[in-house]
């Protein structure tokens, strides 16, 4: 990895399977992104179409293979070139599909930091994305998203959420667990590392984010697949707890 904080370019590449057919991992990386990751306007069916965030479709080929290509990134002063790259395969008899999944670009300052995040973030991303396959799509997704206070920023600040969540430092991955949220809830503890937390419920699924680790604070996003659920008071009562946690009004 380089050393510097030159402008370099960076490939970010991830292979994986999942229960899921070719079509299903089409869909929600094109049209269902709420799901997994944040809500997107859905890309022009076509090479040559607009994608999210005024990217360009450069390859569209469903449900096998779809790239989109953005570059001068606006608004995005660490970065002038982003491309996305999916390539889906049909495994045992189309039930199941291969992803390999490119992410590459030129990264302009703080290299290895922004290198490490990016990095670590794609496979919470691409976990989140096998969870939403497996458990939920292709319902659409309640989106919310936001951060923790000024002292969610501590070199100890996801460990500090974890225990208010009752999730300890040996709790395995896969264990169904009582967590103390805002209100208390039944929930499996589907990702744990030293970045992100992952839970799966019923309803949905609640992502924390350690970008303490990264020099901000920590956030949470939640994705509730519920019809009906009032986000925004989701949203108002996990923004609450969380500054709570950190002794914040």
């Amino acid at each position: 990895m380089p050393k510097d904080d030159k402008a370099r370019e960076f490939e970010i590449a991830r292979e994986f399977e999942v229960d899921a057919t070719p079509e299903e991992v089409f869909r929600a990386v094109t049209a269902g992104t709420d799901g997994y990751l944040w809500p997107m306007e859905p890309p022009e069916p076509r090479v040559g179409g607009r994608g999210p965030f005024g990217s360009l479709v450069t390859a569209w080929d469903p449900p096998h293979r779809y790239t989109n290509l953005v570059e001068n990134v606006e608004d995005i002063a660490v970065q002038t070139r982003n491309q996305l790259d999916y390539t889906i395969e049909a495994r045992d008899g189309g039930k199941r599909a291969w992803v390999r999944y490119v992410h590459s670009g030129i990264f302009v300052d703080d290299w290895d930091n922004q290198y490490d995040g990016a990095a670590k973030h794609t496979d919470f991303y691409l976990h989140t994305l096998r969870e939403y396959l497996t458990h939920f799509a292709p319902r659409p997704a309640a989106f919310a998203t936001f951060d923790g206070p000024e002292a969610a920023k501590g070199a100890d600040a996801l460990e500090v959420v974890a225990r208010a969540l009752g999730i300890g430092p040996d709790t395995a991955v896969g264990t169904e667990l009582k967590v103390h949220g805002p209100d208390e809830f039944d929930a499996v503890l589907d990702y744990r590392d030293p970045y992100f937390i992952g839970l799966r419920t019923d309803r949905g699924l609640t992502r924390i984010f350690g970008r303490n680790h990264w020099g901000h604070t920590v956030g949470i996003s939640l994705h509730d697949f519920t019809p009906g659920t009032k986000i925004e008071e989701c949203e108002a009562e996990w923004q609450g707890w969380l500054n709570k946690v950190f002794n914040q009004p």
